[in-house]
């Protein structure tokens, strides 16, 4: 894990031993949760939050995997083909790990884009050369950016262990696939990084 995944993980208050302590989150159980004994849910008890996380999680894979196949065609930019053949590797992964999960807490999950990622897709295919280069990496921020907040969102406050480890296991790879993706875009268009929340990056400049 690089050190500015450290440091952001670190500010976010999200590494492993903060979510292990809340996994199973009892206070959050729905009312019709299953136990395995007092306090503990039993397997692939769900409340709402795991419910909505796995749909919104399944939704941003299922685009993560159709959009990078769009760029892994149509992408001019070696680094931007590169990073494309990751997310399809990389959320395929994942999305088959999630549906395991959904299916045995029968949780249906999409099987199309959603309307915003079909606004997405509509636009790359309009774009050509370095102009798609720049658009699919500028929206693979923003996926990310959301993906990171709705995994820590899971980690705090779902009730299904698998589904809350799952998402721990996926944060880092996240945050990874944003810091990849920002270092493109400033070697794409010459903007500068802002991986960091400006406090944290401040104060590392601190005597």
């Amino acid at each position: 894990m690089g050190r500015h995944v450290i440091v952001a993980l670190s500010a976010l208050g999200l590494f492993a031993g903060t979510a292990t302590a809340q996994i199973g989150n009892p206070a959050g159980m729905g009312v019709e949760t299953r136990m395995a004994k007092p306090g503990i849910p039993a397997p692939n008890q769900t409340n709402n939050q795991d419910r909505l996380f796995a749909q919104l999680a399944a939704a941003g894979g299922l685009a993560e995997v159709e959009l990078g196949r769009v760029a892994g065609q149509k992408a001019s930019a070696d680094p931007v083909k590169q990073f494309a053949d990751r997310m399809v590797q990389d959320h395929s992964d994942a999305n088959g790990k999630l549906k395991n999960l959904a299916d045995a807490a029968k949780i249906p999950l999409p099987t199309e884009l959603d309307a915003d990622h079909q606004v997405v897709r509509d636009h790359l295919d309009k774009l050509n050369g370095e102009a798609f280069d720049r658009a699919y990496i500028a929206a693979q921020i923003v996926d990310h950016q959301k993906t990171a907040q709705l995994l820590a969102w899971e980690i705090s406050l779902g009730e299904d262990a698998e589904m809350q480890r799952l998402a721990g296991s996926m944060l880092p790879i996240v945050l990874d696939h944003l810091r990849q993706a920002q270092e493109i875009n400033a070697a794409l268009s010459g903007a500068g990084i802002r991986f960091l929340p400006d406090a944290v990056a401040a104060s590392e400049h601190r005597p």
